[in-house]
């Protein structure tokens, strides 16, 4: 096997996309830092990208396959240098909503004492019209805000000894479901998530079916069935603050007056 063969997304376990696969969600994540670039996963030759909009991803947005499937969806084959980084403040919360794509998602939650591995993409402009896009963030009625992190509310350490003055983060407009005590619970994995969601919530199996199969398949097929899922978790009252939409308001001020530095969401090149 040669050695383009050897960095395609396939051979290295990371093209299968969770918009295609629900339950696999958020989908496999590389195992360092690289440049992906089509079909393959190349090594890069520095972590920062000045000229980018650091965008720091929780769930799928770290998945190659995800990124590539939203990405052809608009006709868009640019590189995205994606860079490993040792994250200090933030943790995965599961998503107040349910997904069309069939899937509950996660979100990013406040954690202060929490140190995790995560994903920071580097888009140019058209790549971030189309994650916006992805997330809802263009459209009243979408799922999420685009917020600003601040270093040093959250700490972004890079392998090469830098630290991002901050970087964006994909709020739920929804807020995040919570552990029983008010505190966010963190996403444990599509399966695990949806098996807990079903056998505890009888109103819940009622409305998407007994396994996680079912409810992927029925989730998939109805856009109106996802709204009752989401009122639903209102109803039961198992949603709470993810702890990070000061941010997001102040990221949405500063796009309505235009205030520079702000990257404001661009319209997307389809819809």
């Amino acid at each position: 096997m040669d050695h383009v063969t050897d960095r395609t997304l396939r051979a290295l376990g990371l093209a299968e996309a969770p918009r295609e696969h629900p339950l696999l969600y958020p989908g496999a994540w590389p195992a360092g830092s690289g440049l992906l670039d089509g079909d393959r996963f190349l090594p890069l030759d520095r972590l920062v990208h000045e000229d980018r909009t650091p965008v720091l991803a929780i769930g799928s947005n770290a998945c190659p396959g995800q990124l590539r499937h939203k990405m052809e969806e608009f006709g868009i084959m640019s590189p995205i240098p994606m860079v490993k980084a040792r994250v200090t403040g933030v943790d995965a919360g599961v998503s107040a909503h349910v997904s069309r794509m069939g899937y509950v998602s996660a979100s990013p939650v406040g954690a202060p004492d929490t140190v995790r591995e995560l994903f920071v993409i580097w888009l140019d402009a058209e790549q971030l019209a189309v994650i916006d896009a992805s997330e809802g963030v263009p459209v009243p009625a979408g799922n999420y805000d685009r917020a600003w992190l601040p270093s040093p509310d959250v700490r972004i350490d890079l392998a090469d000894g830098t630290r991002l003055p901050g970087a964006y983060a994909y709020v739920n407009r929804h807020g995040v479901l919570h552990d029983g005590t008010g505190v966010p619970r963190t996403h444990p994995g599509q399966r695990v998530l949806l098996t807990e969601l079903l056998v505890g919530l009888p109103r819940f199996r009622e409305l998407f079916g007994v396994v996680p199969e079912e409810f992927c398949a029925r989730a998939r097929s109805d856009r109106r069935l996802c709204e009752r899922g989401t009122r639903l978790f209102v109803e039961e009252k198992l949603v709470t603050a993810s702890g990070l939409e000061r941010y997001a308001a102040v990221s949405l001020r500063a796009q309505q007056t235009g205030s520079p530095g702000t990257a404001a969401s661009l319209s997307p090149p389809l819809m």
